[in-house]
């Protein structure tokens, strides 16, 4: 078994991978502020399921297993959403409906994202390099 067929790893790594094609997106939206009639895109995010576990591409699940009476019991609800959601009032003349302020917080969110899950993707690494003896 190879380290990058590791679940939490690949994961990780597509996570990585979710996040640059997501920056791409805000940057096109950014870029077409001024196209008149462009509707600002992006991508949704990869769902987790009730039991925590993920399904994404492939990937076995993941999840979290209760090994001792003491540990805490999951509810099994998913926690409430922090992406903000509403609808655009704001839209141009020429049809375009691109808030340069909401596409900048989301790419700074998208950023500090991709910067956890980099450092957790590394972190991994290096747990994995001290416990083979290297």
């Amino acid at each position: 078994m190879s380290v990058t067929d590791l679940p939490i790893v690949a994961m990780l790594r597509n996570r990585m991978q979710w996040q640059q094609t997501r920056q791409k997106v805000l940057a096109e939206n950014v870029a077409n502020a001024d196209t008149p009639g462009f509707r600002a895109r992006d991508l949704k995010a990869p769902r987790f399921q009730l039991d925590g576990s993920v399904a994404a591409a492939g990937l076995p699940g993941v999840g979290l297993a209760r090994t001792s009476g003491v540990h805490l019991a999951g509810t099994g609800q998913a926690a409430p959403s922090e992406e903000r959601t509403g609808t655009r009032f704001e839209m141009m003349p020429s049809g375009n409906a691109v808030s340069l302020e909401e596409e900048m917080l989301k790419a700074a969110d998208n950023q500090s994202d991709y910067q956890l899950a980099s450092l957790l993707y590394r972190k991994s690494l290096q747990t994995l390099r001290t416990a083979v003896g290297r």
